[in-house]
């Protein structure tokens, strides 16, 4: 059974990943959504792995053991980095009071950096999370992801 979300007249929904998020703001009412895009964010270039990490993990030692270093991935850290600015960018509309209501739509892994981020405000603002990728579709299958039909 999919869950049946209502969304209040300028309501909040924010569709996010690793590298694209949309704030999309109900200009219709909670029976019939009419989702407007309000802002998007596209998270900056980032360059392959081996443009950014050139020197080899380092080595620790000790007790006369020694042990490598894990490699720094710089995409999942490019990922958080993207995450803190979109939940940043949640918590300044929650805080100017210019939404009540916000529902979140991102996969897991991304889903749970947003919560990281959230002020109070914002979280107390959250009536539904939906733990699915939505950056690729269209605003009307968004709608009715929303409406439980999908």
């Amino acid at each position: 059974m999919t869950k049946t979300y209502r969304i209040p007249h300028d309501g909040l929904v924010v569709i996010s990943d690793g590298r694209k998020a949309l704030f999309l703001k109900n200009k219709g009412d909670e029976l019939f959504v009419n989702l407007q895009v309000d802002r998007v964010f596209q998270a900056p270039p980032n360059p392959p792995t081996h443009l950014q990490g050139t020197d080899r993990p380092g080595r620790a030692s000790m007790f006369d053991q020694r042990s490598a270093m894990g490699q720094t991935d710089w995409h999942r850290l490019a990922e958080q980095t993207f995450a803190a600015d979109i939940a940043e960018a949640v918590n300044a509309v929650c805080a100017a009071g210019a939404v009540k209501s916000i529902v979140v739509a991102a996969p897991p892994r991304a889903l749970a950096e947003l919560r990281k981020g959230f002020s109070a405000m914002a979280r107390r603002c959250v009536q539904g999370e939906i733990n699915k990728d939505l950056t690729k579709h269209p605003i009307d299958s968004i709608e009715d992801h929303l409406a439980g039909s999908l």
